[in-house]
């Protein structure tokens, strides 16, 4: 929830929010870092409290990738029943532990990790070996998990994530940022796993035949975001790309408020949560056919191969031309992201709580 919040982010401020507003849960927010640790009080609903250490993260996670047992959860927190870790790193505890798991993305493709990312294998298996539970936001991710890691399936929990408020957003505002009222519109981090390159190859083939519709990429720039800026660079249409940095949550809100087509042609992953503010926001979807993306979006959004930018540009140009499919597409998206409740996921998680308290 500190800095430039992304997806884990999102779904984390979404759950404590969730959390926060029922009454048999007591949520109390820890936060594994140095510089931070004094920002997170103000990032928290009110009444949840804030469980910061003067522990540096990088220390934390040598020591715990190591095999020590020290520092514990409770050393951020005090006495708690239950420890629920979000992004991955479990801290061992003298109470039982939950560990989400969002991909595998550091096995699966590890040409597209960090090399921090690629530790997350080791910090996982320590975990399960202290006997954490594991729970992630889809059916594809859990099995993935189960056999990776040969985790027997009580020890792997699905519960999808919600999807938070996006429909207060000013489309005249978003097409100001656009540069044009008429945008395909891509969210994300810029970095190898999202295919970003692939959707401004596909782009490059729309506008030949479309003089009026724009590009636009929001988001900061992940690693190896080079190879995004040499696609940019090399678009015949630059004019018509627009690139913005990150964006606040207002203005992603504007953003998708007046957005023709919504672009998600990721090669991997694990919930997918853009494309479902998307559908939450009336906005047409077309997505990867890869990872969880068919089972999270089902049949509301276009589902293309992602290692194919002539399908890519496909489904783009037959949605441009076609306003009643793009009708077709949004109504089919309420429906979907209306499975996505944040009250209906929190009623989940107090139920898991409790049974593994």
């Amino acid at each position: 929830m500190l800095g430039q919040r992304t997806g884990i982010g999102e779904v984390t401020d979404g759950l404590i929010t969730a959390l926060a507003a029922r009454d048999d849960v007591v949520p109390v927010a820890y936060a594994l870092t140095w510089r931070g640790r004094d920002d997170l009080e103000n990032r928290l609903p009110a009444g949840v409290v804030a469980a910061t250490a003067r522990f540096p993260a990088r220390l934390v996670r040598e020591l715990w990738g190591r095999g020590s047992s020290w520092p514990r959860a409770e050393h951020w927190t005090g006495p708690v029943d239950v420890v629920h870790a979000l992004n991955y790193v479990a801290p061992p505890a003298h109470a039982p532990v939950i560990m989400a798991v969002h991909d595998l993305t550091f096995i699966r493709f590890p040409e597209l990790c960090t090399p921090d990312t690629l530790r997350y294998g080791n910090l996982i298996r320590r975990a399960l070996d202290r006997g954490a539970l594991v729970q992630t936001g889809s059916e594809f991710t859990a099995a993935e998990i189960r056999d990776e890691f040969g985790v027997p399936a009580d020890r792997v929990v699905a519960i999808h994530w919600g999807v938070g408020a996006v429909t207060d957003g000013r489309a005249e505002l978003g097409a100001k940022l656009a540069g044009g009222s008429r945008y395909v519109l891509a969210l994300g981090t810029v970095e190898p796993r999202k295919n970003l390159p692939a959707l401004v190859r596909a782009f490059s083939a729309v506008a030949s035949s479309d003089p009026e519709v724009r590009l636009v990429v929001a988001g900061p720039d992940g690693w190896d975001h080079e190879r995004f800026n040499a696609a940019l660079e090399a678009a015949p249409n630059r004019e018509r790309i627009v690139r913005l940095g990150y964006v606040t949550s207002a203005q992603r809100r504007d953003l998708l408020a007046g957005a023709t087509i919504f672009a998600y042609p990721s090669r991997y992953e694990g919930f997918g949560l853009p494309p479902l503010e998307a559908m939450a926001a009336g906005v047409p979807v077309v997505a990867g056919s890869a990872g969880s993306l068919p089972e999270v979006l089902g049949d509301a959004a276009r589902l293309v191969d992602p290692l194919d930018d002539d399908a890519l540009a496909g489904a783009l140009t037959d949605l441009l031309d076609a306003p009643d499919a793009r009708a077709a597409l949004v109504a089919r998206g309420k429906r979907q992201v209306a499975r996505y409740s944040w009250d209906a996921t929190a009623a989940r998680f107090a139920q898991l709580y409790r049974s593994v308290a």
